[in-house]
């Protein structure tokens, strides 16, 4: 049986919430599609240009309000946004980090950030580190909420899921960070 490409990522969106990232393999997708691993490449040509689809589609099915008028609003949903659709898949921090850092997608919550900063009259020079500083916050911090609850969920560490999240707090503090920066005209260093 032939699937088209948005099935390959629907499957892959389900082995990857069951099993993990580690689990996930073309071999182990194929057997779920029931096709050789061979025929997926027709539709992706490396596993990481698979990961980098299935990246985008946990955003796409992420939350999307409406945009607040004021940048560090803005800012601030954006990041939450991208928090709430990295955790509802098991591993989609892991998996939306990773594609973002390869260059293969997941860009769409940068290109969302540096619009909001640089509305937010930011000097244009820190714009990019700026983005660049919000989604390392946001991508290491849900990697950390998502790896404490799966390893106490597997009893691997002897702790209960956290009962709430500082997530809020943390991104208060990047933003005054940024706040700051601009005000004092410090200069940001790009690749």
């Amino acid at each position: 049986m032939r699937y088209h490409r948005e099935a390959v990522v629907e499957r892959a969106l389900g082995v990857l919430d069951v099993y993990g990232l580690a689990d996930l393999t073309m071999r182990r997708l194929g057997t779920e599609l029931g096709v050789q691993p061979s025929a997926l490449y027709h539709h992706f040509a490396t596993k990481q240009l698979l990961l980098a689809a299935v990246a985008d589609e946990i955003l796409a099915r992420g939350p999307h309000g409406p945009r607040p008028e004021h940048w560090d609003d803005r800012v601030a949903l954006v990041c939450t946004e991208l928090r709430d659709a990295m955790l509802a898949y098991r591993d989609g921090a892991d998996v939306v980090a990773t594609s973002y850092s390869f260059g293969l997608g997941a860009a769409a919550p940068y290109d969302d950030l540096v619009a909001a900063l640089a509305d937010g009259g930011l000097d244009p020079a820190l714009v990019p580190t700026a983005a660049r500083t919000l989604l390392h916050f946001v991508f290491g911090h849900v990697t950390d909420e998502q790896t404490h609850l799966q390893a106490s969920s597997a009893g691997a560490i002897d702790d209960d899921p956290w009962p709430s999240s500082d997530f809020a707090a943390g991104l208060g503090i990047v933003l005054d960070g940024i706040r700051l920066a601009n005000r004092s005209g410090i200069e940001k260093h790009t690749p």
